[in-house]
């Protein structure tokens, strides 16, 4: 790129790493960024390209293409995104091997001229050693809110995820009293983490420190107290809550010509028939066994509720005849969707959800109430957030009261019904509809999250000078 291409404006560089769950963030972080006036580069991989190029259509973004690294011990060939993987054991031999993109990137980064800040996922930690070399600031963007953050820092500081207490057996939070976890809150490689994956940790945990800040994909209003607990924590940096970033743009109108997709003319139907939708996803990378997919499939057949469930390509097929039988009232789809055009669809009045951050800001701003069923990650920690912290949703009931037992499909009926007929359900969506009109008013010119990417560009453009 030549250096006419810009101008004296701030330039920031964005590099997500490579799963649509954190690189979808910083896309919308993209559109704000241009909106200020600020000239962006964000670096992907050619696999990935594709949807960024197709999602940053009509905007000034530069993107860079680096090549994946091949031919690396666990990571299977052709696959340059997680959605991709064939089992998340594979994660860490992948996040792993960007860390061979670093000459790539820094040689790139040499002909880019005024580089205001890098601002790259977490997991990418080796971008912050590229930006300490060059002399440019580094923030870090995490698929996590303060809730979680705080949850985490909490339990380890106290040693709670060790003890003579059993797995589901809950113990009280010292620092947040009215908080009770379990142990299986907590996926078991971050209770006591060993090996490559303790190495892995340890590299993100030391990039982050020396970073001059974490962005935020939330908004101070939904969780001030978590904010304040992970700012005061010495060995990290500030937090700045700049979303939800899924509204950095205002809902665009389609052209004339734009042909809806079938499942969008299906919930039109639905809406016209004055009928209500669950909306039911588990994100791209939640792996479910062909028993609990069955249990699925009986209980939003019994629940007799209309239904849009997006599944994975990926993983074992639903049983022969279940979609004929639920043919009038549900739809099953197994491609990429708009899960934002979905939420925000009249027709939708609530989401059976892993519990994704992505998810659950998504589901708030559309004011849905949720269903919680957590998978993976902090997705435990989020489901907690939602039902009990903000109470912006239910929660799915195991067949044994673990958080992470099997869910049998007279449990899911019952808690379906109850989110989309009960009283529990009016509560919640109650609820979620006051956090959605937080979320806007902190996006909007003057609120939270508008003074807090404002002023962090303000300091952001001083260091640079």
């Amino acid at each position: 790129m030549a250096a006419s291409t810009f101008s004296s404006r701030p330039h920031i560089v964005l590099f997500p790493f490579m799963s649509k769950g954190h690189t979808i963030p910083l896309l919308d972080l993209s559109r704000l960024l241009l909106h200020r006036n600020i000239t962006v580069t964000v670096f992907t991989t050619p696999a990935n390209r594709p949807f960024i190029s197709d999602s940053l259509s009509g905007t000034d973004a530069f993107i860079v293409e680096l090549p994946f690294p091949q031919n690396i011990e666990g990571v299977p060939a052709g696959v340059e995104s997680t959605d991709k993987l064939p089992s998340m054991s594979h994660f860490v031999s992948f996040a792993t091997a960007t860390k061979l993109m670093q000459p790539n990137f820094e040689t790139v980064l040499k002909t880019l001229p005024c580089i205001t800040s890098i601002i790259s996922d977490g997991f990418l930690w080796w971008t912050q050693q590229s930006a300490e070399k060059f002399g440019i600031p580094h923030l870090v963007s995490y698929g996590m809110n303060n809730y979680s953050w705080a949850m985490y820092d909490a339990v380890k500081k106290k040693g709670l995820l060790s003890g003579p207490e059993l797995d589901d057996e809950p113990f009280v939070v010292t620092n947040f009293p009215w908080i009770k976890l379990t142990r299986n809150d907590f996926e078991e490689n971050s209770r006591e983490p060993k090996g490559p994956y303790k190495d892995f940790l340890t590299e993100i945990f030391i990039a982050t420190s020396k970073s001059y800040g974490i962005v935020s994909n939330t908004f101070y209003e939904l969780e001030a107290l978590y904010v304040e607990y992970c700012n005061r924590r010495e060995s990290v940096p500030k937090s700045w809550c700049i979303g939800p970033l899924c509204l950095a743009e205002p809902l665009m109108t389609k052209p004339p010509s734009y042909q809806k997709p079938t499942w969008l003319q299906w919930l039109d139907q639905k809406l016209a028939e004055g009928s209500g939708v669950l909306y039911v996803a588990f994100g791209t990378q939640a792996e479910i066994s062909s028993q609990q997919l069955h249990e699925i499939a009986i209980g939003l057949e019994e629940s007799k509720v209309n239904f849009l469930w997006v599944t994975r390509k990926i993983g074992p097929e639903l049983d022969d005849g279940f979609e004929e039988r639920v043919k009038e009232r549900g739809l099953v789809v197994r491609e990429w969707v708009d899960q934002r055009a979905i939420l925000r669809h009249e027709s939708v009045r609530g989401f059976l959800s892993h519990c994704g951050w992505n998810s659950v800001l998504e589901s708030i701003c559309a004011k849905v109430p949720i269903l919680a069923w957590p998978m993976m990650a902090e997705q435990h920690i989020n489901a907690r957030m939602v039902v009990e912290e903000i109470k912006v949703g239910l929660r799915v009931e195991t067949s044994n009261g673990s958080v992470r037992g099997f869910v049998k499909w007279k449990g899911l009926e019952k808690m379906v019904r109850e989110l989309m007929e009960g009283e529990m359900g009016k509560e919640v969506r109650e609820k979620v509809k006051e956090f959605g009109e937080a979320a806007k008013k902190a996006m909007e010119e003057g609120g939270s999250s508008w003074h807090s990417l404002n002023q962090l560009i303000g300091e952001l453009q001083a260091l640079s000078r």
